[in-house]
């Protein structure tokens, strides 16, 4: 187990029920990073290494090892540590940062492999996609330490040993909700409530409540899925219905209760409803645009660079307007933190605990570069 800021404890348990069988035993503390967290010992020729991170799951993040005859200790340290990292300065324009919480992997052909996470930067130091997943080649070297991919650092691109190919069915851009369920690449945000989410006439029912975007305890109703590309297309269909004045539905670029970009329908009190771009940025809510719909179905877009995102709106499915444009780097980890990346997400929101509101969403198209 790891004990962030102090080190690696080691304890016997009951693989059966978890149960704690003797005391914890501090075994590393790693090479002096913060946090040492993430630990992994594997048993290999004689030997049992200690795979840690230390740094946090940040731009210092780096992945270290240690050895040793006995599981108990004590450890010895590889000379050549960190062994995987990207804060030294042959790394530091690379476009993936942050890499860590690493794991060994032997392929059946005997060939080694790391897996570990990490970001893509975009607009200078920000990003905004979340830890993603890496895989690299890993070697061992003559006093039987593990190097990953010939120098301690990772790429887009790499030359590697030639494993048996799986070709995986590319992703369909669209879902159109027909077969009234949702994929497992859909999320709800906390404990959510099923009777919230139902499926008619070809459509996701979205039941508006009032748990909105900026509620950090309740379950809004929100179905999304997660930003994967830098540059992205989002296109959804809806129409709100049976609302009163305030209510509202849209697709909003989410990262978390503070920190959204939102593109939505909303209900005036005149009877008439206004398509909105509105930004919640910690305290500060401020509405950017507001033009007034006619009725019927209206259809929302979210464009995604390196920059900007900008938001778009059509009522005949075709002529795109664009309502306005928002900087990515207000909701990055690095300005809003938190690790988990963007969320794409539709969602509906009334101001009535009794409201009949609801939105209906006919398809969520989702394509990246």
């Amino acid at each position: 187990v790891s004990n962030p800021g102090v080190g690696i404890y080691l304890c016997e348990i009951n693989p059966k029920t978890g149960e704690q069988l003797n005391e914890s035993k501090r075994i590393w503390n790693g090479t002096g990073g913060r946090h040492p967290e993430g630990p992994h010992i594997y048993k290999k020729d004689g030997w049992y290494y200690l795979l840690i991170s230390e740094g946090g799951t940040e731009y210092g993040h780096k992945v270290t090892i240690a050895r040793s005859r006995d599981i108990d200790g004590p450890y010895e340290e590889n000379p050549a540590n960190p062994i995987l990292t990207h804060i030294n300065k042959n790394a530091q324009n690379s476009p993936i940062q942050g890499t860590g919480h690493a794991d060994l992997i032997q392929a059946p052909d005997g060939s080694w492999w790391m897996v570990c996470l990490a970001f893509r930067p975009q607009s200078g130091n920000h990003h905004l996609l979340g830890r993603e997943t890496f895989l690299a080649p890993v070697r061992w070297d003559k006093n039987a330490w593990p190097v990953v991919n010939g120098d301690g650092t990772i790429a887009l691109q790499m030359d590697v040993p030639t494993l048996p190919q799986y070709p995986l069915a590319p992703k369909p851009a669209r879902t159109d909700f027909k077969n009234g369920k949702l994929g497992p690449e859909w999320v709800h945000i906390r404990n959510y409530h099923p009777e919230n989410y139902t499926f008619a006439s070809g459509n996701l029912r979205l039941k508006a409540t009032p748990v909105n975007l900026n509620n950090g305890k309740g379950s809004p109703t929100f179905a999304g899925r997660r930003q994967e590309h830098i540059d992205f297309t989002a296109t959804t269909s809806m129409q709100l219905k049976k609302a009163a004045s305030g209510d509202e539905a849209g697709l909003t670029v989410y990262m978390f209760e503070s920190s959204h970009y939102d593109l939505l329908v909303k209900q005036l009190a005149d009877g008439k409803q206004a398509v909105v771009l509105r930004y919640q940025l910690n305290e500060l809510t401020h509405t950017e645009k507001e033009v007034i719909l006619p009725q019927g179905k209206v259809q929302l877009r979210v464009k995604g660079s390196n920059e900007i995102y900008s938001f778009e709106y059509a009522t005949n499915g075709k002529d795109f307007k664009e309502l306005g444009r928002m900087n990515t780097r207000y909701i990055s980890t690095e300005t809003a933190g938190g690790f988990t990346g963007i969320m794409l997400g539709l969602y509906a929101v009334s101001g009535s605990q009794t409201s009949k509101a609801y939105a209906d969403f006919e398809y969520f198209d989702y394509e990246g570069k």
